[in-house]
């Protein structure tokens, strides 16, 4: 039976979850999920996902949820994007910062600069945000500087984690061109034969 990921492409944690996929050669189809018309709401949904939202993965009897918990099962069964083993550990240090101090701020502040309409934007969290977001810059493009990779010498998920909401175009303060460690690791994974922009990856839930 084919692993099954709920999707859609507007959402940066489930791109970090399909575009490790991809890379590794993972046999997988998508399952699109109508975000914003409220389907992650729903009871259906929340039958295999009760914190409504994705990325879900579905493999046989088992289910995951959240994008470093998906991308480590991707490690585990292809051996690849890991790194190697002495990695291990700064891999997934990588992973966790992302999550917790880049990927979650900046989906939140995208969301509320470009999804919300403008008139229910409160500007003062997004102010407040975006210095948090230009703290997390800093540390990843400082990071960067004389390396090619975030951990160890190839490609790992601490790439594919860390970039996973930098590729998007809509605004949510973030310019490459301010960052140019950032601008050249992200031309560096864009170059990785097999990838794709998240939404040439993903269907999308809004229209272009």
């Amino acid at each position: 039976m084919t692993a099954k990921l709920y999707c859609f492409g507007e959402s940066g944690n489930a791109y970090k979850a399909a575009l490790t996929m991809d890379l590794a050669g993972f046999d997988y189809e998508q399952v699109f999920v109508d975000f914003f018309k409220g389907e992650a709401r729903t009871d259906a949904f929340k039958a295999i996902n009760p914190m409504g939202e994705v990325p879900v993965l579905v493999d046989g009897d088992m289910t995951l949820t959240q994008s470093g918990v998906i991308q480590q099962f991707v490690v585990d069964q292809t051996g690849k994007l890991g790194g190697t083993a002495a990695d291990k550990y700064e891999v997934l240090r990588w992973v966790l910062w992302d999550n917790h101090k880049l990927s979650s701020q900046a989906g939140m502040t995208r969301f509320l600069m470009h999804f919300l309409p403008e008139d229910k934007r409160p500007h003062e969290v997004i102010a407040f945000m975006q210095g948090r977001l230009k703290a997390a810059y800093s540390v990843l493009d400082a990071h960067l500087a004389g390396r090619d990779w975030v951990a160890g010498d190839s490609l790992t998920v601490a790439d594919l984690s860390c970039c996973g909401y930098l590729f998007y175009e809509e605004p949510f303060g973030f310019d490459r061109a301010e960052w140019p460690n950032i601008d050249a690791w992200l031309t560096r994974i864009s170059e990785t034969p097999g990838w794709k922009h998240p939404y040439d990856l993903m269907q999308r839930a809004l229209p272009a």
